[in-house]
């Protein structure tokens, strides 16, 4: 094991901002199945064995990303993914606790637009973590322009993570309607009600939710068209495909399978999620229109 040393695995947008951000202090690895052309790239056998791991690789590609490359040899993990598994339902942290304990992993929450930490500008994340331990170890790691707090709601703050992504769908939906302002916000508080509800069913804090893992990143996303699965909801709202919508986005939208994972999870448990489940219409061919007028009438 290399000692000390930091790897980013996984360069879409976020992986190579974090890359940026973590190499403000000391050299930062980074290691992807495409990306070759930045800086202190290495191969995934070199990355696997530094000490410290930031992964950053779509939600849904996890667990097999994990069963083909992965063995644990006594690294510090800290996830930078957000979302569900769509196929099991199953949160990305009991897919992780099936190859890593508990006490050695780490995962990212918070506002945080790749595009702004690439260039600097200043954000506030959280570290959730059953381990303080993990918190401060990685918590060293990153640049004066982000400040780190920690938390023990590694469930909380997982939902808050993948369940806004549904609810900025739902916004840009809002926003593609030009339904106003006063229409999102009720949207966007309804949601944030909806999200900590979920969570709550699971075990979640409620002041998780209202703190950065959940208001301050359903905030940001569902209210820019920087955030990905706001242009997905914008898209929608004229009555585009989805595959259309994707194809020209070139990149993963997490609340597109979310809203998959949380519509199975919200039956399963008997869960009132109505923004999540229109949402889940939607994405699967209903009007926009109708499921506004049905989210007014329920």
């Amino acid at each position: 094991m290399r000692k000390g040393k930091l790897a980013v695995i996984g360069a879409g947008k976020w992986g190579q901002a974090l890359h940026f951000a973590l190499s403000q202090k000391e050299e930062c690895y980074i290691t992807s199945r495409s990306k070759r052309d930045i800086k202190n790239f290495v191969d995934l056998e070199f990355a696997l064995s530094c000490e410290y791991l930031v992964i950053a690789i779509p939600a849904q590609e996890i667990r097999n990303w994990l069963e083909k490359n992965f063995v644990y040899s006594n690294q510090k993990i800290l996830v930078a993914s957000k979302g569900i598994e769509a196929s099991t339902g199953a949160f990305l942290n009991e897919i992780y606790s099936n190859f890593i304990p508990n006490n050695s992993i780490g995962f990212i929450s918070g506002p945080s637009f790749a595009a702004e930490v690439i260039q600097g500008l200043p954000c506030a994340l959280v570290i959730n973590s059953k381990s303080k331990k993990i918190y401060e170890e990685f918590s060293k790691f990153f640049p004066n322009f982000i400040k780190t707090y920690y938390s023990s709601d590694v469930v909380g703050a997982e939902i808050a993570g993948a369940y806004k992504n549904v609810l900025a769908i739902a916004s840009g939906i809002c926003e593609g309607l030009n339904l106003g302002n006063n229409a999102k916000a009720s949207l966007i508080s309804r949601g944030l009600v909806e999200m900590q509800r979920f969570g709550k069913y699971f075990g979640a804090k409620k002041m998780t939710f209202l703190g950065l893992s959940g208001a301050g990143d359903l905030f940001l996303t569902a209210n820019s068209t920087m955030s990905r699965n706001y242009r997905v909801g914008l898209g929608l709202a004229t009555n585009r495909s989805l595959e259309e919508i994707l194809k020209e986005l070139g990149e993963v939208a997490e609340g597109v399978q979310t809203a998959n994972a949380i519509d199975k999870l919200s039956k399963m448990y008997k869960i009132y999620t109505p923004i999540a489940k229109e949402v889940k219409l939607i994405l699967d061919g209903k009007s926009p229109k109708d499921s506004l007028n049905d989210l007014i009438k329920n």
